[in-house]
């Protein structure tokens, strides 16, 4: 019982310092400009992203997480967070909607900004991926083929259920690619100034 307020308490995040946000602002970025570049988030930035949020939360926190009225402790609101987001983004991974890449990044910010402040990150990654994806059809002159594609998608989907269409995913599908680790990072960058 006793875990299961602490995992409840854990959705109340804290204030991040100065000096945290620039250290996840400039992994974001770092992970924008890798995927950018290479079309790929390496698994170090990843992992080392996830083990400073861990370290960030468990350790910098302390004296905030020991406080009875507050959070509790900071592996458990860093782990929360990780967890969730984690389950969000392989549910598109499963329907190849993104990346591994993609969801272990965002696995790695969940242990950084925890639960609560995950869901903002997502919901802002969601609508800067939306708008870039409009830019690049517009720029790319594909707005037609990308209606056709929608179309055959949401037929296949509603025929089939949630499975991912062979000729659509984004190994196969010849349109144009947006690196996702873009509007994730937009996303954090959105989350931290109105969430």
């Amino acid at each position: 019982m006793h875990l299961l307020v602490q995992v409840l308490q854990a959705l109340n995040p804290p204030k991040p310092s100065p000096a945290t946000v620039a250290l996840l602002l400039a992994l974001v970025v770092g992970a924008a400009v890798y995927d950018i570049r290479y079309r790929r988030i390496p698994n170090w930035l990843n992992l080392s992203g996830f083990l400073l949020g861990l370290a960030l939360n468990t350790f910098q926190y302390w004296n905030y997480w020991l406080d009875a009225l507050n959070v509790g402790p900071g592996w458990l609101y860093s782990l929360t967070g990780f967890a969730v987001a984690f389950v969000i983004y392989i549910a598109l991974r499963a329907i190849h909607a993104v990346g591994a890449g993609d969801v272990k990044l965002m696995g790695a910010l969940g242990a950084w900004l925890g639960a609560s402040v995950i869901f903002g990150v997502a919901f802002y990654t969601s609508l800067a991926g939306g708008i870039l994806a409009l830019v690049l059809i517009a720029k790319h002159r594909y707005g037609r083929q990308a209606v056709r594609n929608l179309l055959l998608l949401l037929t296949h989907w509603r025929v089939f259920g949630l499975r991912p269409l062979d000729a659509l995913t984004l190994e196969t599908s010849a349109g144009p690619k947006l690196p996702y680790a873009l509007p994730i990072a937009a996303g954090v960058v959105l989350t931290r100034c109105l969430w």
